[in-house]
């Protein structure tokens, strides 16, 4: 009986293959002796599942960038994948009798997606294939065919080998606008003027885990002309270089999780319309626009609305007023840095963010009110007054104080110098217990004359509540509250949570609280 003779499998060299739930790219197809048959050397998305670097008994088949890397596997062991079309059917074939409604999120994006019952496939608009290990398009023509509504293609984990791999399939999705591909490895294009047409509607696309670097992205980026939001977290991005002539459409971009070189990010200020950047986790402690004075506004990043550089390194506010020469910066994130206080306490960081940053609405997903701006800005001057006065004032100041307090005079401005009495730092754990004279007023009610309280500044507002109940003879519930101060004359200011106390709402010595009733 004859020994049977190995068969040159399907695989070739540069393929992706899966094996137990782990991918990995075919660098060798052939006989490592002194054993028979054939074996595929492979190196594995994680280098953590290899044993070698592909030497094996001295020789060396192939080679990875990890020394434990590479593996030699059976070619029984692995799976090709499967092609578009039979995923789709895998994936959706025992639900065409249903209705389908769900909402998905493709990066910042969310979209909501249906498919009308015993309508098929036709009507499918989004095609959620992640870790289906697709490898290409199937039959030529036939994803046209049968989903030719595709919005939204997640093909993330696949064994997808190239970028022509991708465009053979998207370029039959005319009304694509999103692309996840997360966790793949993609060979570049040998000609991407070649795939422009394949994305010309894409809009989204998300590379996370891609082990890409920036200048591989940026040789890819013509094949996206109209790209706005563009996701590549976790992948092998450095230094940063200038985007010339391509990504000018973006206004979203994430490079999350990344390395990177800390000045090179300013080349991401060539980005007209980038409106918000993720910046968090990539070691950064320090970003200067040294295009304009301190106290003035940039030239770069001129719509950049939303920026995030939460777990980074951030020690020195002189990042923080650097940030305040963006423009248009409105929503910021910043959690996970190492910004202190003089008195170590973190709501008193939140204040001097608020007070440097004029323009922000929102602080690490916490909506600023206008009472907290007014409370934090006025808490700045008084913080810094001592110092200010120091430096020359209003007459002259130093220009060293200028340098480390480069919106003061903006706060100056706004609200006036401080007096001399304001100055004095109170005693540790003063202020919470400090008490204040508040006058009562009642503008719905000329004939109640004004009642003037000493009120504790750590008193919430429900228990001011309960006190002008007892003066009042009016419940609790039915009592609206508002508040204005001598320095902002005309301004009333809502106290909207019974919960907080009058030192939240920044109420001072000497303000009025204006209470009505239903």
């Amino acid at each position: 009986m004859g020994v049977d003779q190995p068969q040159v499998p399907e695989h070739s060299v540069g393929g992706r293959v899966s094996c137990d739930g782990e991918r990995a790219t075919v660098r060798y197809v052939g006989l490592v002796p002194p054993t028979a048959g054939l074996w595929l050397g492979v190196e594995w998305d994680d280098p953590e599942r290899g044993k070698h670097d592909g030497s094996h008994g001295g020789v060396r088949y192939f080679t990875c960038r990890h020394p434990t890397g590479g593996s030699f596997v059976r070619p029984a062991k692995v799976s090709s994948g499967v092609d578009y079309l039979t995923a789709v059917q895998q994936v959706y074939e025992f639900e065409t009798e249903k209705v389908l409604s769900e909402e998905i999120s493709i990066s910042s994006r969310k979209l909501k997606w249906g498919r009308m019952k015993d309508r098929g496939f036709e009507s499918l608009l989004s095609a959620l294939l992640g870790n289906c290990e697709v490898n290409g398009p199937g039959a030529d023509g036939e994803i046209r065919k049968t989903t030719p509504q595709v919005q939204w293609l997640d093909m993330s984990g696949s064994l997808l080998s190239c970028w022509e791999d991708v465009s053979s399939i998207t370029r039959q999705l005319d009304d694509l606008e999103g692309l996840t591909l997360v966790n793949n490895r993609l060979r570049l294009p040998a000609d991407v003027s070649a795939h422009c047409q394949a994305f010309c509607s894409l809009k989204v696309l998300v590379l996370s885990g891609c082990d890409l670097t920036w200048p591989q992205i940026l040789e890819c980026a013509p094949m996206w002309p109209q790209l706005e939001d563009l996701c590549v977290d976790k992948n092998n991005i450095t230094e940063l270089q200038r985007p010339e002539a391509a990504l000018q459409s973006l206004k979203s971009l994430s490079v999350s999780c990344n390395p990177l070189v800390q000045r090179s990010v300013l080349s991401l200020a060539a980005l007209p319309r980038l409106e918000h950047l993720n910046l968090s986790e990539t070691g950064l402690s320090d970003i200067r626009f040294d295009d304009t004075a301190p106290g003035s506004q940039t030239a770069m990043f001129p719509s950049l609305t939303k920026l995030n550089v939460k777990d980074n390194n951030i020690t020195e506010w002189c990042v923080v007023d650097e940030l305040g020469k963006l423009p248009s910066l409105s929503h910021f994130l910043c959690n996970g840095n190492q910004l202190v206080s003089s008195d170590g306490n973190p709501k008193t960081v939140n204040q001097l963010l608020i007070a440097k940053l004029g323009k922000l609405v929102v602080l690490n997903n916490s909506e600023v009110h206008l009472n907290e701006r007014r409370g934090a800005e006025i808490d700045y001057i008084k913080m810094f007054g001592a110092e200010w006065l120091k430096a020359g004032g209003a007459s002259q100041t130093s220009t060293q104080f200028t340098e480390q307090h480069p919106w003061y005079q903006r706060l100056i401005d706004k609200y006036g110098a401080p007096e001399e009495g304001e100055l004095k730092k109170p005693e540790p754990f003063a202020l919470k217990n400090q008490l204040l004279k508040i006058t009562f007023v009642f503008p719905d009610d000329a004939d109640r004359k004004p009642i003037v309280k000493k009120v504790l500044a750590s008193m919430v507002v429900q228990k001011v509540k309960g006190l002008l109940y007892r003066l009042l003879k009016v419940p609790a519930a039915d009592l609206k509250l508002t508040y204005s101060s001598p320095k902002m004359s005309g301004t009333e200011f809502e106290i909207d949570s019974d919960l907080k106390t009058l030192q939240f709402y920044a109420i001072e010595d000497g303000d009025q609280v204006l209470v009505r009733w239903s």
